[in-house]
C-alpha cells in the first residue's frame, strides 16, 4: 500500500505541473499539441526514473559539498542518451521538441525529486517516485496539449475533426498555454478543496 501511495503522490497530491507548479518552461512551450505534450512528458519521465534510481544508488558515496553537481551530471548523462536515441529513432518528435530536450537537464522537477526524495530513500522507492511524478507530469502535459490542440486546431493527436479554419488561434499561441494551464490549475484546486 505504501508503494502505491508513492506512485499516486506524483499523479494527484503532488502533481509537478498542476499542484507544485514546477517545470513551467516545457509545460508552456511544448504543449501546442497532445502528441508533443505526451512526448515531452515521456522523455522527462525516462530521465526522472533513471536519475532517481542512480542518485539513490550513489547517495552514500557522494560528499555533500559536491552533491548538486553530481546530480546534474547524472541527469545530463540520461538526457544525452535520450537525445541520441531520439535523433536516431524518433526524428519527428525530436524535431518537434527541439531545444527543449537538452533543457530537461535543468528541469526543476528532476532536480527537486533527486534532492527531496532519491537521496533520502532506497532505489526501488526512488524508482516508484520517478514513475509517479513522471506519470503526473505526462498526464498534465498531454491534457494541456490536447485542450490547446482541440480549441486551436480542431484536432486531437493530429486527427482533424473540425474544418480547416475553425480553430481559435490564441490557443495555439503562447497566451493559450497560460489560459488553459490557469483553468486546469483552478480545476485541480477546486477538486482538492472538495476533498
Amino acid at each position: 500500500m505504501k508503494k502505491l501511495k508513492i506512485i499516486f503522490n506524483g499523479i494527484i497530491k503532488e502533481n509537478p505541473t498542476l499542484v507544485l507548479l514546477l517545470g513551467m518552461c516545457p509545460t508552456l512551450a511544448t504543449t501546442t499539441s497532445a502528441i508533443n505534450g505526451m512526448g515531452m512528458g515521456l522523455c522527462t519521465t525516462f530521465v526522472l526514473i533513471c536519475s532517481n534510481v542512480v542518485i539513490s544508488a550513489i547517495k552514500n558515496i557522494v560528499p555533500d559539498n559536491v552533491r548538486i553537481p553530481v546530480f546534474i551530471v547524472v541527469i545530463a548523462s540520461f538526457v544525452t542518451l535520450l537525445e541520441l536515441f531520439m535523433k536516431a529513432y524518433i526524428q519527428s518528435l525530436y524535431e518537434a521538441l527541439g531545444l527543449y530536450i537538452p533543457l530537461i537537464v535543468v528541469n526543476c522537477i528532476i532536480l527537486a525529486r533527486a534532492e527531496s526524495f532519491a537521496c533520502k530513500n532506497n532505489m526501488f522507492d526512488s524508482m516508484l517516485d520517478g514513475i509517479g511524478m513522471g506519470i503526473g507530469f505526462t498526464l498534465a502535459l498531454t491534457v494541456l496539449g490536447a485542450l490547446r490542440e482541440i480549441f486551436g486546431n480542431g484536432s486531437i493527436f493530429n486527427y482533424k475533426f473540425i474544418g480547416d479554419n475553425d480553430g481559435i488561434l490564441v490557443f495555439v499561441l503562447a497566451p493559450g498555454a497560460f489560459i488553459v494551464l490557469g483553468y486546469l490549475i483552478a480545476l485541480v484546486n477546486l477538486i482538492r478543496k472538495k476533498k
